[in-house]
């Protein structure tokens, strides 16, 4: 059987298999788990972050832009009194020779990230590029 391979490996950890690759998740202790691995939403969430980091890093790859101290933030918003993500808020913090006319570019580069394109559409997603203070 090929695709992904979910195993049950003891208390709340819960692994996932693909190809050569192994993912652990936990719980919290607080619901049960050792914290011994990411919760699987935190590692959804990472996801839109190394997806979006990758579309920012070619971005700058091609036009041989630095990417020395560049940082990308996450915060995500939930809906009031729900557990449903409402916003994703994404900081790409650029260093201080990034070409102001490359911040549409790139940002518009991080909005194409295929994780994030498979985001219900209520979902809002901000992406803003800040510099150093």
């Amino acid at each position: 059987m090929s695709g992904f391979k979910v195993t049950f490996p003891g208390n709340k950890k819960i692994d996932v298999e693909f190809d050569n690759f192994k993912i652990k998740t936990d719980q919290a202790k607080e619901s049960g788990g050792d914290e011994s691995a990411p919760e699987p939403f935190d590692i959804f969430i990472a996801s839109i972050g190394a997806c979006a980091g990758i579309y920012a890093k070619s971005f700058c790859d091609i036009r041989k832009l630095s990417t020395d101290q560049m940082l990308l933030f996450i915060d995500v918003v939930f809906k009031e009194g729900q557990k449903l993500m409402e916003q994703i808020n994404l900081t790409l913090k650029v260093n201080q020779d990034f070409p102001e006319k490359y911040i549409k570019a790139i940002i518009k580069a991080m909005n194409s990230c295929a994780v994030k394109n498979q985001l219900h559409p209520d979902i809002a997603l901000h992406t803003q590029v800040i510099y150093p203070d």
